[in-house]
């Protein structure tokens, strides 16, 4: 992009370079050769110098992710979001829309149980959970939203944080089909280009740190949760400091390749669990391959009977993995843990989870 995918403007700043890596929703099947196309895609975050939204700075990929399973994490995280706003008093109204991720949830149950009724057109309630960040142009994404609530409603946009992705080093967050990364300042801007504002502000764990804002039509008071949100986000307009991620991808590839020929030097099996996207870049970056990771467990039968891109690692099921009995098993969700560790005891005490 050669300007912001929000404001316009062309003062971009380039602050993640990962060079070319294989695109993070392409799970060719297993016994596919590796082509090049699988290694030819570029990938880097720029971020703005006028509105400061981080965005994807180009995509050529042509999206066709498998449909996976949504995490445990994921379902009941929405389910304490829902009472936090129901008990904000903010649910308020008949309707509900939902502007969903092409990951997969929802949230639409959840409001039903509450006596909302489905709905298209304008509504009491917009939902949208991880579905703002798959628009390319983010604008347009942004008006969509805001003609779909209605004048006294209140439209719930959940992100993953830019200053959790920065403060943690979580540079694979960024990924293909993924246009942005948000901090408060750069959704607040957005909202203020629709004619909206936010009002209230929720965090919560999940990822190390989601964002959950409920916003309104008008010239609104953000209450004390919203700004302590924009407190807490010091530097995520500079380029300096976003920058950093750049110093964190270099050591986490690293990082994983000495572990991992450490492992096998040593003479132990490894498997992997979660066939993620975040791990796409990082396992090409890293150069892994068969001699170093076995196999690819992972929960959604789409992704199943495929591999990893651009590598050799076929994805099995975690009832192949924990029939494999493996040494260790690298779990490339730290979300995941508490469920798996829980799932599947056969395999406690071998979880390495990636990045500690």
């Amino acid at each position: 992009m050669s300007v912001c995918r929000a404001c316009g403007m062309p003062d971009l700043d380039r602050v993640l370079d990962l060079g070319k890596v294989p695109a993070a929703d392409h799970f060719p099947p297993a016994d596919d050769v590796i082509g090049d196309d699988e290694v030819s895609h570029p990938l880097a975050m720029d971020l703005c110098a006028t509105c400061g939204l981080a965005q994807l700075a180009e995509d050529d990929t042509i999206i066709e992710e498998p449909r996976g399973v949504e995490p445990q994490a994921l379902r009941e995280q929405a389910v304490c979001a829902v009472r936090c706003v129901a008990r904000s008093e903010r649910l308020r109204g008949s309707t509900v829309r939902e502007f969903g991720s092409p990951h997969g949830g929802t949230w639409l149950p959840l409001l039903v149980e509450r006596g909302f009724t489905v709905a298209d057109g304008t509504c009491d309630v917009v939902l949208d959970c991880f579905g703002l960040m798959h628009e390319p142009d983010q604008l347009k994404a942004m008006v969509e939203r805001a003609a779909a609530t209605a004048p006294d409603g209140v439209l719930l946009v959940q992100f993953h944080s830019l200053a959790t992705i920065v403060c943690r080093g979580q540079w694979n967050a960024l990924r293909h089909g993924h246009f942005a990364y948000y901090s408060m300042t750069a959704l607040n801007r957005l909202l203020e280009d629709v004619g909206m504002g936010p009002v209230a502000a929720w965090t919560f764990d999940l990822y190390g740190g989601t964002v959950l804002v409920a916003a309104m039509h008008g010239q609104v008071e953000p209450d004390e949760s919203v700004r302590r949100v924009f407190a807490d986000e010091t530097g995520m307009t500079d380029p300096g400091t976003v920058g950093s991620l750049q110093r964190a991808a270099d050591d986490h590839v690293r990082s994983l390749r000495t572990w991992l020929e450490d492992e096998y030097r040593s003479g132990k099996r490894v498997y992997a669990y979660g066939a993620a996207s975040r791990a796409v870049a990082l396992f090409s970056l890293a150069a892994v391959d068969r001699r170093l990771v076995a196999a690819v467990a992972d929960a959604s039968p789409a992704k199943q009977g495929r591999r990893m891109p651009g590598t050799d690692l076929p994805i099995i099921s975690p009832e192949e993995l924990v029939a494999a009995e493996p040494d260790r098993v690298l779990l490339t969700l730290p979300d995941l843990l508490p469920e798996v560790d829980r799932r599947y005891p056969a395999l406690a005490g071998r979880w390495k989870v990636d990045g500690s």
